[in-house]
């Protein structure tokens, strides 16, 4: 959920555009388009299965929680290594990795049925590849557009994860009942290991970065510091960072309140929840296509980010008080929304980062949003088993406006500064 002409080494061009699509931008969307096509049909199965079989969104929410677990620590382990060797390894193996564990995950169910604690067992393991193979994609991915496409390339990453979900998401409904919920995992491992496949074509020059005499934990440790040192001079990236985190938590914490809502209300079902996420994604789907054909100007991005950040907290604060049908407009109207303000923020801060720490940042940045997620997760969660559906997500959505107002108009003189950085 666009940019001055420049020539692939950087220089600029004035008569001709960037090309975007790049033999190697090419192969990581397709591998994009494979992985994420499996993970969006299992992790939909999912996380009805869990709450059909615990019947708590208590229960469901601490499977997500334990899987955030790991995005806190993992990314902060890994990713001095992932900035001194070549990332690409990260990216390949951990699909290979993830892909084996699904397929083991689905065969297990398939045979042994559920188990509460051991599916929470599972999924840590799970949690810790996927943490390392995202800091790995979010870390590879710019170095594979080309300068001066930036706002195009993540537009269309946007596209492709909102365009499969449009497709996938009511397949997964339909496969949910029909073939299982072990065969769409066994799938979508698969998947994952074809993208393996294909991320292994990609050619990313990396050199291995050993500008240090420290060895092993010292070096480790360096690096770190070096990081925290450079967030300390960027309050516009905490800012940032703070707000997202709040906003991904909140998402995450009535994630479950959604699915018990549309699978305990009287006239809404799983079918009906599908296509309210369906609602969602073609708006983000036309966001992104307005991000790859319209150049919004840098002086303009911060105030269409904050616009949008306000307006999605407020339709998230309003949400199930409406009517079904008015429900899908509120969330297309999200989508829309929201797929803008990715695009603009992500091309924004990945130029923004320094090439030779940007796996340490987007770590503290994955590590702002787990810890979040945990925290809002069992938080809503436990919401639920209290108080009506609706006056949980309401009071996520008025938190949300909250953040908004505390971390980005408070702050806006320095996030404006990573907004309009970027060309």
């Amino acid at each position: 959920m666009t940019s001055e002409p420049l020539e692939m080494d950087g220089s600029p061009s004035p008569n001709s555009q960037p090309s975007l699509w790049t033999r190697d931008f090419t192969l990581i969307t397709l591998a994009t388009v494979l992985g994420a096509a499996g993970a969006i049909a299992g992790e939909f199965a999912l996380s009805f299965y869990v709450f059909d079989e615990t019947g708590s969104t208590l229960a469901s929410a601490l499977v997500i929680a334990i899987q955030l677990v790991p995005h806190v620590f993992v990314p902060l382990a890994v990713s001095p290594f992932m900035d001194r060797l070549p990332r690409k390894t990260f990216l390949v193996a951990g699909d290979i990795a993830c892909g084996a564990a699904y397929a083991a995950l689905g065969v297990w169910l398939a045979f042994a049925g559920f188990s509460y604690v051991g599916y929470l067992a599972i999924s840590l393991v799970l949690a810790c590849l996927g943490a390392i193979d995202e800091l790995a994609w979010t870390s590879i991915y710019p170095e594979v557009i080309p300068l001066g496409a930036e706002q195009k390339g993540y537009a269309v990453s946007g596209m492709l994860y909102t365009t499969l979900a449009i497709v996938m998401t009511p397949f997964a409904a339909v496969l949910l009942d029909t073939i299982g919920v072990p065969r769409l995992l066994m799938a979508q491992g698969a998947l994952a290991i074809a993208a393996a496949i294909v991320e292994n074509l990609v050619n990313v020059e990396e050199h291995e970065r050993e500008d240090s005499e420290q060895e092993g934990f010292a070096r480790w440790l360096a690096d770190v510091r070096e990081t925290v040192t450079w967030l300390k001079n960027e309050r516009g990236m905490r800012g940032i960072f703070g707000y997202m985190a709040v906003s991904n938590g909140l998402y995450t914490g009535f994630s479950p309140i959604l699915i018990a809502f549309f699978r305990t209300t009287p006239g809404l079902s799983a079918a009906m929840y599908a296509f309210y996420s369906v609602a969602e994604f073609v708006g983000r789907t036309i966001g992104s296509t307005i991000q790859y054909k319209v150049k919004v100007p840098r002086e303009r991005r911060y105030g269409v980010c904050l616009a949008v950040y306000l307006i999605y907290d407020i339709m998230d604060a309003c949400l199930l008080w409406l009517p079904y049908p008015l429900m899908l407009v509120n969330r297309a109207i999200v989508g829309l929304l929201g797929s803008n303000s990715l695009v603009l923020r992500e091309s924004a801060m990945q130029r923004y980062i320094p090439e030779r720490m940007r796996s340490r940042v987007n770590a503290f940045s994955g590590i702002y949003i787990a810890a979040a997620c945990f925290v809002f997760s069992l938080l809503v969660g436990a919401l639920g088993e209290l108080l009506d559906y609706r006056v949980c997500v309401t009071i996520c959505g008025v938190t949300g406006i909250v953040a908004c107002l505390f971390f980005v108009w408070h702050r806006r003189d320095d996030v404006r500064k990573v907004y309009e950085t970027a060309e």
